[in-house]
């Protein structure tokens, strides 16, 4: 007798639940929709109204654009996750969450409760109706009770927003929809729901920057920054020079490469964020912030250190464990790793 299959986990199940979605669209009209909505989210996005309309665009939008936003969210997130182990959030606010993206992530990152408890309430904020709908459907269809009991509600993103205290307040790819003052007023109130707030933004250099002026706020709030930064202190980047980014693969749907007329099966999202806690957290001594460089014999790694400064660290063979963890090192991760190699 064979045991019961484990379910899948969100991560499968969404891929799985997308690609039931996109065999429904007709090609073309999913194209189209696509197409617009691209090239709105890259314009001057009004601010009165939400971008995604009906349904098309919602549909167009969640099988485009949903799993590389849950990709994005989800290293975020698992970095997080990282900075404060002991920790697991006793709720869940998304402010501005559309179809669901960045609860669907915080599921894979922590998993509901294997004793029976109750699962932590997930609530996702939003102004358009027709993205809510469709993240609750999907959201039905998830393997984890925390997104099946999830609420959806509709509301404003802007500075009259109301948060309920929480345990994580997640704003992500929200902050380039709205005006200035909209944007420090969601800050803030994430900042006083939540007793971790996590904010991701595209890996522009637009992006990056409402990144600092949000990782400026929550520290003026009393936070402490957990990731990417290995400290709270201004950021060491020349502004203008340069801007710290990420990236996350993520598997092309036939849609993706139908839009793109793309051949490769994946893509690279490149994202920045901030996630930082009311409490201290353990952050990484350093984080490597671009991609390590591997020639014969060594690894470079771009590093931002916890003595609030940029610097390269060049590993060589010599130094056995360390380099071996070295080649195994991603942009992103913390340096070194947490656990020091074995001899």
């Amino acid at each position: 007798m064979h045991a019961p299959l484990s379910p899948p986990a969100p991560a499968e199940a969404l891929r799985a639940t997308l690609a039931e979605l996109v065999d429904g669209l007709p090609p073309r009209q999913a194209a189209q929709a696509t197409a617009r909505l691209i090239a709105n989210y890259r314009g001057a996005t009004p601010t009165d109204a939400p971008v995604l309309r009906d349904r098309s665009d919602v549909v167009a939008y969640a099988a485009y654009r949903m799993p590389a936003t849950f990709e994005a969210d989800r290293a975020a997130l698992g970095a997080l996750a990282d900075a404060v182990p002991q920790w697991t959030p006793s709720g869940h606010t998304d402010i501005g969450g559309g179809t669901g993206a960045a609860v669907w992530a915080a599921a894979d990152i922590w998993p509901d409760p294997a004793d029976g408890a109750a699962p932590r309430p997930v609530t996702v904020l939003d102004w358009a109706e027709p993205a809510l709908a469709l993240g609750r459907e999907l959201a039905a269809r998830a393997p984890s009770a925390a997104l099946r009991d999830a609420r959806w509600r509709r509301a404003r993103i802007d500075a009259a927003l109301d948060v309920p205290p929480t345990g994580l307040v997640t704003v992500s790819y929200v902050l380039g929809e709205l005006t200035p003052a909209d944007r420090a007023a969601v800050v803030d109130a994430a900042a006083g729901a939540g007793e971790v707030v996590a904010v991701v933004e595209p890996g522009t250099p637009d992006g990056y920057r409402r990144i600092i002026e949000a990782r400026d706020r929550l520290v003026a709030a009393g936070f402490h920054i957990a990731a990417p930064c290995p400290h709270s202190a201004a950021c060491p980047i020349e502004e203008g020079t340069d801007w710290c980014h990420f990236a996350a693969r993520v598997s092309r749907s036939s849609l993706h490469r139908q839009v793109k007329g793309a051949s490769l099966a994946w893509e690279d999202e490149k994202f920045s964020y901030v996630a930082a806690t009311r409490f201290r957290p353990g952050p990484a001594t350093a984080r490597v912030v671009r991609r390590p460089q591997t020639r014969k014999g060594q690894v470079l790694l771009d590093l931002c250190r916890d003595t609030e400064e940029l610097s390269r660290e060049t590993v060589t063979k010599r130094q056995g464990p360390l380099y071996r963890a070295a080649r195994d090192t991603a942009w992103g991760d913390p340096w070194p790793p947490r656990e020091d190699p074995a001899p």
